[in-house]
């Protein structure tokens, strides 16, 4: 059997994978803490970082360069939000599960931890 566990991580960032693992087969963090996900709650972090990005591209051409913003999206099992400058902004997870669990990721962490996120392949 071979390990296919996986865990990225760069400055302020962490997220990992392990298909073999019984409940929590995600991770997400920073240098400070992390969380262990189940597949679904990894598979909406995924996909909700990747909408939330796309917004922030959109938005770009629409704002003045000073002009911060702020914008969300949430499934059943989690909430997210960026807040900043459409090039550079801090990312919130709320939990919505029988975990309560809150974390954020400041500016610097957040490109590495959205290509990683989008390259991990889980869903």
């Amino acid at each position: 059997m071979t390990n296919t566990k996986v865990i990225k991580s760069g400055n302020g960032w962490r997220i990992g994978w392990n298909p073999d693992a019984p409940k929590f087969k995600g991770l997400v963090g920073t240098d400070d803490w992390a969380i262990e996900l189940t597949e679904a709650e990894l598979n909406d972090f995924c996909r909700l970082v990747s909408q939330l990005a796309d917004s922030m591209k959109h938005l770009a051409s629409e704002l003045m360069d000073e002009e911060k913003i702020a914008g969300e999206a949430e499934s059943e099992l989690l909430w997210m939000e960026v807040e900043g400058y459409p090039h550079s902004y801090s990312l919130r997870l709320i939990l919505n599960t029988e975990r309560c669990v809150e974390g954020k990721w400041d500016v610097e962490a957040v490109p590495g931890l959205l290509q990683a996120a989008a390259v991990l392949k889980v869903f």
